[in-house]
């Protein structure tokens, strides 16, 4: 099984820890992967701020760097949900192009998706003895139908999942929302980290970096330095969870 790992540009940047976790997780599930080094962005900053032409040149890229992967596989649930819904209902629909995109689509899988519904593991290498919360993301959640998925896996991990309240509403990042509604994003972001406290863990979980980022420096600056805040792929892999 030749698998395309595509890194998303925040993992690239910010947190390439979690791509070397995707990266254990996927070969420790026995697959060959690839991982195409001039690989850089879905294009979703650009299209959610109609910038289509743009996000139009950088889907062709994805294209062709992942046309000839069995699957492709993304630590993301909004970089996911931009490749299969909205490269195909939208940004291609009327296109010759279309059938292409098409196939990419259905190839392509958010991490968590793709451990339990194509390889269906029963065990992760991590181990993380304690009570983590978990934030749903709205691409993952919304466009993937993801929600147990990560779940499971983190209980594989030794994981007990305490659910915060309104686990499933919006943290207030939302890419360019964060910074062309700065005070509601703030509002948001503030609603869930009490969220957060309220479930009484003290580590927070989630599938998009972006979400993660928000969310983390929401808490530090509330004066929070102790609730550790890491991607799934972390704690599934072992990565900094010592």
């Amino acid at each position: 099984m030749k698998v395309g790992l595509f890194v998303t540009c925040l993992v690239d940047l910010v947190r390439p820890r979690i791509g070397f976790a995707t990266l254990k997780l996927l070969r420790d599930a026995g697959c060959e992967v690839v991982v195409p080094e001039a690989q850089t962005c879905c294009g979703q900053p650009g299209y959610n701020s109609g910038a289509r032409e743009a996000s139009i040149d950088l889907a062709r890229k994805v294209l062709a760097e992942f046309r000839d992967c069995d699957y492709i596989v993304a630590p993301s649930g909004s970089c996911s949900g931009q490749v299969k819904v909205h490269y195909v209902q939208d940004l291609f629909r009327d296109s010759p192009e279309r059938a292409e995109f098409e196939r990419l689509a259905a190839k392509w899988y958010e991490l968590s998706d793709f451990l339990i519904n194509v390889l269906k593991v029963a065990d992760v290498p991590g181990r993380y003895g304690e009570t983590v919360t978990y934030h749903d993301s709205c691409a993952g959640l919304r466009e993937l139908d993801v929600k147990m998925q990560p779940r499971y896996l983190l209980q594989m991990a030794g994981a007990s999942v305490a659910e915060m309240p309104d686990c499933e509403k919006c943290c207030g990042f939302g890419g360019t929302f964060s910074v062309k509604l700065g005070d509601i994003s703030t509002r948001m972001a503030e609603n869930k980290c009490a969220s957060v406290r309220a479930s009484g863990a003290k580590t927070l979980v989630g599938g998009d970096l972006g979400c993660l980022l928000n969310l983390e420096g929401r808490l530090r600056r509330e004066g929070d330095l102790t609730t550790r805040v890491m991607h799934f792929a972390e704690v599934l892999a072992g990565e900094g969870t010592s």
